[in-house]
């Protein structure tokens, strides 16, 4: 005779192991259950916790947590590494922007450097708003400038935010804008 389970779901954001230790209060009560986590079905009567793991990450628990700790250290070095090359850096884009953008908007430009740099981005934004000005002012079209910024690969958000930056930064910003929102 084929096994019934009974299906439980999960909620969002919960891990691997809360999966696992949903799954054994089920077995300690002689239930059969099965659950789905990231498109892997797990049985209350043969999860472990290393079985999950191997199962959804093809890693063990300890091999998993060591490799997410290096991660980890390996994330914040390189954190560490660019917030000390802020300074450098902010300096270098000053000069890039004195490269494309009108004088008048220099200024601002030199206020909106470290905060970007300090972003979620890192930059990455501030050499795509330069790219499009740098269409813009140098007599391009709006169709060249629309296919610049959608050759960057934007994410909503970053979209949004360069969209945003030419705008106030290029006389014609707001027409760069105007024409690709349509």
């Amino acid at each position: 005779m084929e096994k019934q389970y009974i299906t439980l779901y999960l909620t969002c954001g919960q891990t691997i192991d809360d999966a696992v230790s949903e799954l054994l209060k089920y077995r300690d009560k002689g239930l059969l259950v099965c659950t789905s986590f990231n498109t892997h079905t797990l049985y209350s009567d043969t999860v472990t916790l290393d079985s999950a793991y191997l199962e959804v990450t093809g890693e063990t628990k300890i091999e998993f947590d060591k490799l997410q700790r290096e991660w980890k250290e390996k994330y914040e070095k390189q954190e560490r590494e660019f917030k000390d090359r802020i300074p450098s850096l902010t300096e270098e884009w000053k000069k890039r922007g004195r490269k494309v953008l009108d004088e008048d908007m220099w200024e601002d430009w030199d206020k909106l450097v470290p905060i970007r740099l300090n972003d979620l981005y890192h930059g990455m934004e501030l050499g795509a708003c330069l790219d499009i000005i740098k269409v813009l002012n140098s007599g391009g079209t709006l169709e060249e400038a629309k296919e610049v910024i959608y050759s960057q690969d934007h994410s909503g958000m970053s979209y949004v935010l360069v969209c945003s930056m030419v705008k106030e930064l290029c006389k014609r910003g707001q027409a760069f804008v105007s024409f690709i929102q349509r």
